[in-house]
C-alpha cells in the first residue's frame, strides 16, 4: 500500500525533481523489494520447484518489458539502445552480481554447496546463443547499418528468442523437471505445510502489485535519477543498470535467502531463469513496437561490451559445470560484476 501510495505521489509530481525526494522513494522501492519478495516466496511454496522461480522471473521480466516499451515510446532516437543494454545490463546482474553473491554469501556459511549441474548447463546453453544471436550478430549484419537489423531479420530474431526461451520452459517444467529440482533438505522448513489456496492467490495478486509498485516508481525516477547521474558526470548508460537493479532486487534479495538456506538451486534457478526471460521475452516485445510503430532500435553490443558479455558466458559454464561451488566461484563472478559497474562509469 505504501508503494502504491509513494508511486501515486510520484506521478503527481510530489516525490521528483530533487535528491531528496529520489532517495525517499528508493527507501520506500527497498521495502516494497522486501513484501515482493515475501509474497514470492509463498506463492513458491505452494507450486513448489521450479515453478515457484518461474512465477517470479516471469513476473518480473513481463513488467520490464512493459517499462523498456513505455520509455521507448517517450523518446526518440536517443532510446534506440535502452533494449540493448537493458537486456545486456540484466544478464551481467543476474549471471555475476546474483549468482556471485549467492555463491559467496553461501559458501562462506556452508563452505561447499551443490546443486544439479544438469539445469545450470541446459540454462546456459540457451542464453549463450540467445545473448550472442541477439545482442553480438546484429553487428555483423549488413542488410542495415550500424547494430540495427531490418524488418525480416527482427522478426526472426523474436521468432527464434520465443521458440528458444519456450523450449527452456518445456523442458524446465515437463520434460526434465528433476534436472531444476533441489536435492532433498532436512531443515525445518522443508516440512512446513504449503499454504492454502487463497492464502497463495492473495500472494499472487499482492506479488502483481508490489513488483508493479517497483517498476512505476523505476520509471518515474528516471527523470531525477538521469539528471543526478549527468550532474556527477557519470555516462548516461548507468541510468539504465539502476534501475535494471532496482527491478530486479527482488530475485536477487529471494536467491541470496535461498542461499542461505543451504538451497542454491533455487538460487541457480532464479538467476539462471531471470537470465534467460529477460532476452527471450524482451526481444520480442521491442521488435513488434519497433516495426509496428517505426521505432529505431539498436541491439548490437560495442566491442568493451561484448567482451565482458563473452567473459560471463564463458566463466558461468566453468564454474557451474560441475554442480559444487566454494567462495572462489563467488568471488571471481562478482569480480566481473564490479567490472562491469566500473567500466560502465569509467568508460
Amino acid at each position: 500500500m505504501v508503494g502504491i501510495i509513494a508511486l501515486v505521489a510520484t506521478l503527481a509530481g510530489m516525490l521528483s525533481g530533487e535528491a531528496a525526494a529520489a532517495v525517499v522513494v528508493i527507501v520506500i522501492v527497498i521495502g516494497v523489494v522486501f513484501a515482493a519478495v515475501y509474497h514470492a516466496e509463498v506463492v513458491a511454496h505452494r507450486v513448489g520447484e521450479p515453478f515457484g522461480t518461474l512465477v517470479l522471473a516471469v513476473a518480473v521480466t513481463v513488467i520490464e518489458v512493459a517499462l523498456i516499451v513505455s520509455i521507448m515510446l517517450e523518446g526518440g532516437a536517443d532510446k534506440a539502445g535502452l533494449a540493448r543494454d537493458t537486456v545486456f545490463a540484466a544478464v551481467v546482474i543476474t549471471c555475476c552480481g546474483i549468482v556471485g553473491i549467492c555463491l559467496l554469501a553461501g559458501g562462506v556459511r556452508h563452505y561447499v554447496q551443490g546443486f544439479q549441474f544438469q539445469g545450470a548447463l541446459t540454462a546456459l546453453a540457451v542464453l549463450v546463443p540467445l545473448t550472442v544471436l541477439t545482442l553480438i550478430v546484429p553487428n555483423v549484419t549488413v542488410s542495415s547499418p550500424g547494430s540495427t537489423l531490418n524488418a525480416p531479420q527482427l522478426v526472426f530474431s523474436a521468432i527464434l528468442s520465443l521458440v528458444l526461451y519456450g523450449a527452456f520452459v518445456f523442458v524446465q517444467t515437463i520434460r526434465h523437471r528433476d534436472y531444476f529440482l533441489p536435492p532433498e533438505i532436512g531443515n525445518e522448513e522443508a516440512h512446513v505445510p504449503p499454504p492454502s489456496n487463497r492464502a497463495t492467490l492473495v500472494s499472487l495478486g499482492l506479488l502483481i502489485v508490489s513488483l508493479a509498485a517497483v517498476i512505476g516508481l523505476a520509471k518515474a525516477l528516471s527523470p531525477t535519477l538521469e539528471g543526478l547521474v549527468l550532474q556527477v558526470g557519470a555516462p548516461k548508460a548507468l541510468v539504465g543498470i539502476i534501475i535494471a537493479a532496482l527491478v530486479l532486487m527482488p530475485e536477487g534479495l529471494a536467491a541470496y535467502r535461498a542461499a542461505q538456506l543451504d538451497r542454491l538451486q533455487t538460487s541457480m534457478n532464479l538467476a539462471l531463469g531471470s537470465a534467460l526471460a529477460s532476452i527471450g521475452l524482451t526481444v520480442p516485445a521491442v521488435a513488434a513496437v519497433s516495426i509496428l510503430l517505426d521505432q529505431p532500435l539498436q541491439l548490437g553490443l560495442g566491442p568493451k561490451e561484448s567482451i565482458l558479455l563473452g567473459l560471463t558466458l564463458l566463466v558461468s559454464v566453468i564454474t557451474l559445470g560441475t554442480g559444487r561451488t566454494t567462495v572462489l566461484q563467488g568471488i571471481v563472478h562478482l569480480s566481473i560484476f564490479v567490472a562491469f559497474l566500473f567500466y560502465a562509469v569509467v568508460p
